[in-house]
């Protein structure tokens, strides 16, 4: 990650809420936009890498059988299992904690601009190799992320790891963000 541990634990020192996303209008809408661009109804086990405190994670969780969320910030981590209490929740540092299972939806939501280059080749070729079947969704924010790399470069540099067999296609795009999608067997 380029993103230190300290600067995402001083995210969380004050709040679990650090963007607002209970009670944010703007984030309720994209996390809506966020399900309807689920391509199926239901799916066996869902991942969503880079957490935060499960708000995303409430709107998903439901139409998955089982839901893992990652988080390298172990407040976050408390917090998402706290809103979402069926799910399984635990910490880790992207791209190297990726946990095991039989994964057929990977959400990752405003996360691809907290890696590295070299962390946004290794997380595109860890899934295109453990997940081949699964459904990938990118939301990416468009404005300036503050970080080393911004939205569209960091899920460029993930979309070209991932290959051409799990081609990443826009979905929705939005004032302040884009949402990309691979459904497997789509033709790109």
């Amino acid at each position: 990650m380029s993103v230190s541990a300290d600067h995402l634990a001083q995210l969380y020192a004050a709040t679990d809420d650090p963007w607002n996303f209970r009670n944010s209008p703007y984030e309720q809408a994209k996390f809506a936009a966020t399900r309807a661009a689920l391509g199926r109804a239901r799916y066996r086990h869902g991942l969503e890498l880079g957490c935060g405190n499960g708000a995303l994670a409430r709107h998903l969780a439901p139409h998955c059988a089982a839901y893992t969320g990652v988080d390298a910030v172990a407040r976050a981590v408390r917090a998402a299992q706290q809103t979402v209490p069926e799910g399984h929740f635990v910490q880790g540092w992207l791209p190297d904690d990726l946990p095991d299972g039989a994964f057929d939806l990977i959400v990752l939501s405003e996360i691809l601009y907290f890696l590295d280059p070299p962390g946004l080749t290794g997380l595109g070729q860890q899934i295109s190799t453990r997940w081949p079947d699964a459904e990938i969704l990118c939301v990416t924010w468009l404005g300036d992320t503050g970080h080393d790399l911004q939205g569209p470069t960091a899920l460029a540099i993930f979309a070209r790891a991932l290959g051409s067999a799990m081609a990443l296609c826009p979905v929705t795009q939005a004032e302040g963000y884009r949402i990309d999608r691979h459904l497997p067997g789509a033709r790109s």
